[in-house]
Parts: C-alpha cells; sequence; structure tokens
C-alpha cells in the first residue's frame, strides 16, 4: 500500500515532465507553423483567379467568374504543349542524369583511400552546389557566346563558332549538362553515407573467392545500395514537373524558347508581363495538382519498394 502510494506522486511528476515537453516542442514549433500559414495557407484563396477573368483593379472579388474557361485555352494553345514537352523531357533527362552521376561520383569517391585528396575532391565537387544560377548563368553564357573560351577552343581546332544558346539543339543538352555539373557533388552526399554502411566482411568474402575490386563493386556495392538508388529515384517524381526555372529563366533566350521554355517560364511570362492572370494561375494550378498526384504517387511506391515512410 504504502508502495503504491509512493509511486503515485512519481508518475505525477513524470506526467507534468511530460506535458511541460510537449508544450515546450509546439511553442518551438509555433513560428515556423505562422509563417507555413501566412505564406502557405492563406495565399492559397488566390486559387480562384484561375477560374476568373482577373482584374487587379477589382480584385478577387469584383472579378468576372468565367468558370473553365481559363483551362480550355490553356490546353487549345499550341504554346501549352510545346512547354509541357520541354518540362518533361528537360525534368526527366535531369532526373536520370541526377541520378546516375552521382551513384557514379560516390563509387569513384568511396574507392579513394589518400584522405587529403579524397576531401579536397568532395570539396571541389560541392562547391557549384552553393552558387546561384544568377552567377552560373552569366558565366555560362559568357563561356558558351561566339566569343567565348569554347568557340575560341573551336576556332583554334579549325572549326567553326557555334551559337550554343541560340540552338535549339544544344540548348536542351547545356541546360541538362551545367544542372547536372552544379548538383552532383552535394547529390552524391547520401550515396556515400549507404556506401559507409556496406558490411566490410563481404568485401573480403568476394576477394577470397576471387573478386577484383569492378566485381566487388558490381555483385557487393551496388546491391548493398539498391534500396537507398529506388528510394532517392522514386521519390524524385514528385519533382518531374520542376525542371528548374532559377537556371532556365538565367540561360534561355526567344530563339530557345521551342526547346526550353518550361511551364515555369511560361507562367512568368503570360502572368507577370503579359498580365494574364488568370491563365497563368490556371496553368500553375493545373502543374500543382499533376505535381501533388506525382508526389502521392512517389511516397506510395519508396513505402512499397523500399518501406519508406513518414508516418
Amino acid at each position: 500500500m504504502n508502495k503504491t502510494l509512493s509511486m503515485s506522486p512519481r508518475k505525477t511528476r513524470r506526467k507534468k515532465r511530460l506535458n511541460t515537453e510537449v508544450i515546450s516542442y509546439n511553442l518551438l514549433m509555433l513560428p515556423g507553423m505562422v509563417l507555413l500559414l501566412i505564406f502557405a495557407v492563406l495565399p492559397m484563396i488566390g486559387i480562384v483567379i484561375a477560374f476568373q477573368h482577373f482584374i487587379p483593379a477589382k480584385g478577387i472579388f469584383g472579378s468576372e467568374w468565367v468558370g473553365l474557361e481559363n483551362f480550355r485555352l490553356i490546353f487549345n494553345l499550341p504554346d501549352s504543349w510545346i512547354v509541357l514537352r520541354n518540362t518533361l523531357i528537360l525534368a526527366i533527362s535531369k532526373m536520370v542524369i541526377g541520378t546516375v552521376v552521382p551513384i557514379f561520383f560516390a563509387l569513384i569517391l568511396n574507392e579513394i583511400h589518400c584522405m587529403p585528396y579524397k576531401k579536397f575532391a568532395q570539396t571541389a565537387v560541392y562547391m557549384p552546389y552553393f552558387l546561384s544560377w544568377v552567377l552560373l548563368g552569366s558565366i555560362f553564357l559568357s563561356m558558351l557566346s561566339t566569343d567565348g573560351v569554347i568557340n575560341a577552343v573551336i576556332r583554334g581546332f579549325g572549326g567553326e563558332p557555334i551559337m550554343f544558346m541560340a540552338s535549339n539543339k544544344w540548348a536542351p543538352v547545356i541546360v541538362v549538362v551545367t544542372d547536372c555539373w552544379k548538383n552532383f557533388g552535394y547529390g552524391s552526399i547520401i550515396y556515400l553515407a549507404a556506401l559507409s554502411g556496406v558490411n566490410v566482411n563481404l568485401y573480403e568474402s568476394a576477394a577470397m573467392d576471387g573478386a577484383n575490386r569492378l566485381k566487388q563493386i558490381w555483385h557487393v556495392t551496388l546491391p548493398a545500395i539498391i534500396p537507398t538508388i529506388v528510394l532517392v529515384a522514386t521519390l524524385s517524381l514528385g519533382n518531374v514537373l520542376n525542371a528548374g526555372f532559377d537556371q532556365i529563366y538565367n540561360m534561355y533566350n526567344p530563339l530557345v524558347y521551342e526547346s526550353i521554355d518550361i511551364i515555369d517560364t511560361f507562367v512568368y511570362r503570360i502572368g507577370l508581363v503579359d498580365m494574364q492572370y488568370g491563365l497563368s494561375t490556371a496553368v500553375g494550378l493545373f502543374k500543382s495538382v499533376v505535381s501533388m498526384v506525382l508526389i502521392i504517387l512517389s511516397y506510395w511506391l519508396a513505402r512499397k519498394w523500399t518501406g519508406y515512410r513518414i508516418f
């Protein structure tokens, strides 16, 4: 009886401590939740513009309601299908190359045992990720201009200068390659982390069976990180309609709209430049709905194939 009575105050103190911790965590989350509410939830009211002939002077409540007219206009515009095609091609290309190259780099870096050189290589390839496309876009455009370094080399070998960023043949390739160059170092971090968890005994067993280093990578290393590869590739499906506004905006021009104009830049032009607010909001809403469906699908696939789950 005394033991039961003595335990009761202890349980009470523990419960009070837990309640205090919960309140502290909630207070810690409060500023972030307020910012999320102000900048992400409340602006969702603006979705109604997609169903209106929006005039800023009249506002949301005074503009004419047109229903699905903006969406019909989208699908009747020839440019809309070109933009959708470009977005899918560029986004999928970036997704594939942005997955393969970091894996390849992580495998190479994992084989380097000279720590000073390894740290230098890691730092060198991580640096571009932290540079903005405003800066990198200017650098690449300067290098790829007719008077740039690359055309100087071409002329040095007796070739004719190429207008890279005025060619619908070269522009998509340059966009994908430069995006990969900027991001592959940072993208390899997760694969390096996965490689660090591979059991060393597996390599010793493979070596005893006569496997050389390449065979060890193929039969030991890659199978060990396949769940990570599948997870990262699956989760990237949610970004299949995000082809990189910052990069495209800083590198494109009207001559290459046909090949690298994407949904985000299209929305920017018709919304802010041409002031067709209803039409641009409809395009943005269509993209958001498709992206939401792809994100839900990607998380379902990630949970099914790799056991990954948020909740």
